[in-house]
């Protein structure tokens, strides 16, 4: 078990929690910067660990809010940090809305790797209470977020997030600047909602694409016809596989398919 001392105080990293401390200061300053939050914004930071984003932020921003998992790290940030809010408790269950407070929030943070899809779905889930996400994350998921068409990174992941999201990778970030030391690198990421969605049915859009790239090697007409009726989609369309269209034209294939009624199929093992 590994132990960190900071101010003369002895935490032990949890393993189960995916802790993972940040220790070169430039860093947080740089998600700051890149996050482009100002004095006056609703921010909140999601597992401040030891704080070294969360003294960046004050930085800029004197008060916000911060969620903590962790018992003591959450005591330390309410000693080291008296003037933000800290909440102790799961991110993936707190509620949003009352800290948007009727606006938007700027969300920040150093997150989990084994929960970083839970927490990018969450955010996806909430966007409208969401102005923008700069995140650090594990560098392999930051590439799938950020994949273009004909990679292989490009697939859910990134159509999901695309869609609906305005996504920018960052920076690379060294494994070397973290204690523990984890066994990938990082990177980070700033991800804006768009104004508005690009289809009226956001659920069936998403049950689409997880269709659509089920098989990966298969064609769409082959991973689709079970599900939709394809009648309106260009030939030449269906003969190509998911990862060769783009966002936009996934979100056009999208509005020329119609659903089969299927009815209670289980569709659980997407």
């Amino acid at each position: 078990m590994t132990k960190i001392e900071y101010k003369h105080t002895h935490i032990a990293a949890k393993k189960k929690l995916g802790q993972n401390f940040l220790l070169d200061k430039n860093i947080p300053k740089k998600i700051v910067r890149e996050s482009g939050i100002r004095e006056g914004d609703r921010v909140l930071e999601i597992g401040p660990g030891f704080g070294a984003l969360t003294t960046a932020i004050l930085e800029v921003v004197p008060s916000f809010t911060a969620i903590e998992k962790d018992r003591e790290l959450a005591r330390f940030i309410r000693e080291e940090h008296p003037q933000i809010e800290l909440i102790e408790g799961d991110f993936l269950k707190a509620p949003l809305e009352p800290l948007a407070a009727g606006g938007k929030l700027a969300v920040l943070g150093n997150i989990p790797y084994s929960i970083t899809s839970p927490i990018l779905f969450r955010l996806l889930d909430n966007r409208h209470l969401v102005a923008s996400a700069t995140l650090m994350m594990q560098h392999e998921v930051a590439q799938r977020i950020a994949a273009v068409p004909s990679t292989k990174e490009y697939g859910i992941l990134a159509v999901q997030m695309q869609a609906f999201c305005d996504v920018k990778y960052l920076f690379k970030v060294s494994r070397s600047v973290f204690k523990p030391r984890p066994e990938v690198d990082s990177a980070v990421i700033r991800m804006v909602p768009k104004a508005a969605d690009p289809v009226e049915d956001c659920e069936g859009f998403r049950l689409f694409v997880r269709r659509a790239f089920h098989q990966r090697r298969k064609t769409l007409w082959n991973n689709l016809k079970e599900y939709y009726d394809n009648s309106a989609v260009p030939e030449a369309t269906l003969k190509l596989r998911a990862e060769a269209l783009s966002v936009p034209e996934l979100i056009t294939l999208f509005g020329q398919l119609r659903a089969i009624d299927r009815g209670d199929a289980d569709e659980r093992s997407f």
